[in-house]
């Protein structure tokens, strides 16, 4: 999984820095105070309301939103963020400025369940006015279209504006902004990409000014209008506001069409912005829907199992598939967010900004086998050649993760990782020699692999799927074995029997182990034997002692730790659903993690997981051990492990499936956490078994969703291969 918690180089590489307090309320305080570049640029919390992009490859922009505002928009790829925000603001030049995310009472809404248009209706609190805003991506063009209606409700006069603040290529501190006829156009200071603002009816108002100095956002709330004349600002944190001519609120004269254009030079991007515009919304949102529903008629239809959640499914189904980056196709990231202080950049943490718009290969095994299952065998499959083209040589590893070009970013090695491209090169049948290559490799790389710190061979890892931690991990193994076993095939068909009796000789070898190397009969919280989440040394049965991260305890005996993931032993097809250890460790994991609340039960990932908000509901940060200042939540893809599991186990699975369903948003968007009803709840944070302020929507989320609809409709897992389930059944 991508995380996602702070190990190694990251830790030693952080520098402190304060965080940039709101803008000031006069420009002339700002100048005071204010650095040369403007108030330091931040990214926009997780908890996205909503994610889209146009289905052609022709438009490489994508969106997402929070209530009431558009926050980052990606251009050219799904790795690079280049907005921060574009906000509409309403005004009635004299008494009052309202921002739509603050100022409003908003609702998200999906308007069509084929398509990843979205809708949010924002309602003044003072009861004033209505303001409706519809998203599209241009399909023909780099372009966000936002469609206005701002209706007068109680017959007053009001200005509509819209504030943009850019932050091209991936940074908010150096870019020029200038005003281009009636276009708001900003620069990046590499020269590489530009936007362009303009609006039908047109600005007659523009401004551009830097953050904290002389921005729209000062003036606004100092005297509720723009301050003429500043047409251009930057390089630094430039923000760029325009007033929509004639659009009052009154009947018959309050629609408009904001766009938001992109290109390699600022007058491509006012091009391709105007050329949209005077296509108008409409065109643009009648050609991104017919697109999304073209490609759903492509897939298999939705399963019975999902008729009751037909509407997360189908959200779900098209997250994934805009979650793919369309110059670098194969390329999945893990969500379109970055989470607490990785978007803050309180401690500058990914600045550029990261996180989570990169690509695991162990999310892209999630993500290929929900593709597979749903009906896309093509995206499955380019998943697959994207991971072996971006494969490390000459050694045969993969990347921790990688933006979507294939550039590593984080520098840890997993073995599940190097495993799983290896299992669902097999499943989607790339068997032919150009892929073998890079199995060949991969194999070779687990099979020789030695850790150099402690010198322990595999299946011990340097770290295991959440990432902070190294040790012989029972889901780690299962993911080797595996591996190893489609591998031996895959060899085979390419004529290479002597490797392939080599690593079946191995995967037997570990799979006999697993249980030596994970399973305690000592530990203290059964009489029964039961998995660990990990083992340091290999023996279950002794008090080896370590440190959990995230504010956990700086020593903990490992027979104390257990963690759901050991149900890829099973998943996967190592241990069947009645093995008498997974039995007894089933009551523990329950006792120790399960949550239940109003929508179903979630499970945390181990033992004193602390990769969550604090118990107020402030967001997680990097904290000292031993303070348990932060606390990990139910994770909405854990219910769906589990519910594979049950799958397996003969069991009814559709309650697990519901719950999944229930725990998305009103823009049917899944969270990487929900709120586990733990006090306090409600305020503090959100409704029990609602998503969190974590990454929203989590690609892994949504295809957990999808993996356990075709799992219950197919009797079994949609990724447990039978050579590997034969092999090892009793």
């Amino acid at each position: 999984m991508a995380l996602r918690t702070l190990v190694g180089p990251i830790v030693l590489g952080l520098v402190a820095t304060a965080f940039a307090a709101p803008p000031p309320a006069s420009a002339a305080a700002a100048e005071r105070v204010a650095p040369p570049r403007g108030t330091k640029s931040t990214w926009t919390e997780a908890d996205k309301a909503g994610f889209g992009t146009a289905r052609t490859r022709r438009s490489n922009v994508w969106f997402t939103l929070q209530d009431g505002r558009v926050s980052e928009v990606f251009y050219p790829d799904l790795s690079t963020p280049s907005t921060r925000v574009l906000e509409l603001v309403v005004t009635d030049g004299r008494t009052f400025t309202d921002r739509a995310s603050e100022d409003m009472e908003v609702v998200t809404t999906r308007p069509d369940e084929r398509s990843l248009r979205f809708q949010q209706v924002a309602t003044a609190a003072s009861g004033k006015y209505r303001l409706t805003q519809e998203y599209v991506t241009d399909p023909a063009r780099d372009a966000l279209v936002v469609r206005v209606r701002l209706e007068s409700l109680d017959g007053g006069r009001y200005q509509l504006y819209a504030v943009h603040d850019p932050a091209l290529a991936n940074s908010g501190m150096d870019d020029s902004g200038r005003s281009m006829g009636n276009a708001l156009v900003a620069t990046d200071g590499s020269d590489r990409v530009a936007s362009a603002l303009v609006s039908r009816p047109r600005f007659d108002r523009t401004s551009t000014g830097i953050l904290g100095r002389d921005d729209a956002w000062a003036d606004l709330d100092d005297d509720h209008r723009l301050t003429p004349g500043r047409r251009v600002a930057g390089p630094g944190n430039v923000v760029q506001a325009g007033r929509v001519r004639g659009v009052t609120g009154l009947p018959g004269d309050q629609r408009a069409t904001v766009v938001l254009g992109f290109g390699d030079a600022g007058r491509g991007a006012v091009r391709t912005a105007t050329t949209t515009a005077r296509a108008g919304a409409r065109t643009a949102a009648a050609r991104y829907d017919r697109g999304w529903h073209r490609y759903l008629r492509t897939l298999r239809r939705v399963p019975d199992s999902a008729a009751a959640v037909r509407r997360q499914y189908l959200a779900s189904a098209l997250v994934l598939a805009a979650a793919e980056d369309k110059l670098n196709p194969g390329a999945l990231v893990a969500s379109p967010s970055a989470p607490w202080v990785w978007g803050d950049e309180v401690k500058d943490l990914s600045s550029p900004s990261g996180a989570y718009h990169l690509v695991w290969s162990r999310d892209s095994y999630q993500f290929g086998t929900a593709l597979w299952a749903m009906g896309d065998r093509a995206a499955a499959r380019r998943t697959v050649d994207w991971l072996f083209d971006v494969q490390q040589l000459p050694d045969g590893s993969f990347p921790q993760n990688s933006d979507v070009g294939g550039t590593p970013v984080w520098s840890e090695l997993q073995l599940d990782e190097v495993a799983l491209p290896i299992v669902l090169a097999h499943l989607v049948g790339r068997d032919g020699p150009r892929t073998y290559r890079g199995v060949k490799k991969a194999a070779d790389f687990l099979a020789g692999f030695r850790d150099e710190e402690t010198g322990r061979r595999a299946p011990y890892s340097p770290q295991e799927r959440w990432e902070n931690q190294s040790g012989y991990s029972p889901s780690t193994i299962a993911a080797q074995v595996a591996g190893l076993v489609c591998a031996a095939d895959l060899a085979r068909k390419n004529g290479d029997r002597a490797s392939a009796r080599r690593w079946l000789r191995l995967a037997d070898r570990w799979q006999a182990r697993v249980k030596r190397w994970t399973v305690t009969s000592t530990g203290p919280l059964s009489d029964s034997p039961y998995f660990l989440r990990l083992t340091k040394n290999g023996r279950p049965d002794t008090g080896t002692e370590y440190g959990i991260g995230d504010g956990g305890p700086s020593a903990v005996d490992q027979r104390r730790v257990v963690d759901p993931s050991f149900l890829d032993l099973v998943r996967l097809g190592l241990l069947p659903a009645d093995d008498a250890d997974v039995l007894s460790t089933l009551p523990v994991v329950d006792s120790e993690l399960r949550v239940d609340t109003p929508n179903g039960p979630f499970w945390h990932r181990f033992s004193f997981d602390g990769y969550g908000e604090t118990r107020d509901g402030d967001q997680w940060d990097i904290t000292e051990d031993d303070t348990g200042t932060t606390l990990g939540r139910g994770w909405p893809l854990l219910t769906g492990e589990r519910g594979e599991y049950a799958v397996t186990a003969g069991q009814d699975a559709a309650a697990y499936l519901a719950t999944m369903a229930a725990a998305a948003g009103a823009g049917d968007m899944i969270s990487e956490q929900v709120w586990d009803g733990r006090a306090p709840t409600g305020a503090a944070c959100c409704p029990a078994g609602e998503g969190t302020r974590a990454a929203t929507p989590l690609t892994w989320s949504h295809a957990g969703l999808v993996r356990l609809a075709w799992t219950i409709e197919r009797g079994s897992p949609v990724d447990q291969q039978d050579l590997v389930a034969d092999r090892y059944r009793d």
